[in-house]
């Protein structure tokens, strides 16, 4: 069984949290890909939801598939995102951003009363790290604010490169919301908590990948079947 099918399986898995009336966050990647077309599957057979996307990738796939979206200004508490991970720990302690998409992830996740995880097994990790850490950065000042990232870094007792993310052409990637993405390749983040905080406070830092207690449930998909983490 490859790994697409195994992400197809975990975001199916996650459909059995979809009741009707619920408001949902639509998650970003090729895991959220499935659950989007799952979900649109139900809505063509009657479901009642209505839906917020991460990105607006997942929002024209959404709106190919009939689902019924708003806003967070229209709707400012969800009930339920499912989104995928790049990395997910035991505490179920995320790295998101691999898509580039994770600050409206974030703010989502943080909107909804519970996000459940859609991963295969390869994504449980321990530590978090070996995935590069995704830093979300206002293009001013951006290289001023690299260096401040070293320093937050080094100060929560990891160490490695700090890259701009660019396009296939060498051109800067511009996120949805029109910043840089700075990826961290730490090898291991050993304390992710205070890594988070110390870049909380950067100002030119938007966001960062670190997920810390947003996660309440992941669905992994294994050779074997499916596997849940609840905490």
């Amino acid at each position: 069984m490859n790994a697409e099918h195994l992400k197809q399986q975990a975001a199916e898995a996650a459909l059995d949290y979809v009741k009707d009336g619920m408001k949902l966050g639509l998650g970003t990647g090729s895991t959220a890909v499935y659950f989007i077309k799952g979900l649109g599957e139900m809505v063509a057979n009657g479901l009642n939801v209505i839906c917020v996307p991460t990105s607006i990738a997942s929002h024209e796939l959404a709106k190919s598939l009939n689902i019924p979206l708003t806003t967070l200004d229209e709707t400012p508490k969800l009930d339920l995102v499912v989104d995928g991970a790049d990395e997910l720990d035991a505490e179920l302690n995320l790295i998101k951003g691999g898509g580039a998409a994770l600050l409206r992830e974030k703010i989502v996740a943080a909107a909804s009363a519970k996000m459940v995880v859609i991963a295969d097994d390869s994504k449980l990790v321990a530590p978090l790290g070996a995935y590069p850490l995704p830093v979300e950065v206002i293009p001013f000042g951006a290289a001023a604010t690299v260096e401040l990232m070293h320093k937050a870094i080094k100060d929560a007792g990891s160490t490695g490169a700090v890259t701009l993310r660019n396009n296939a052409d060498g051109t800067p990637l511009i996120t949805d919301g029109g910043h840089y993405i700075y990826d961290c390749a730490l090898g291991s983040i050993a304390n992710p908590k205070q890594l988070a905080l110390n870049l909380n406070v950067i100002p030119g830092v938007v966001e960062h990948g670190l997920f810390i207690g947003l996660a309440q449930v992941a669905i992994l998909a294994t050779k074997t079947g499916i596997q849940k983490i609840e905490i």
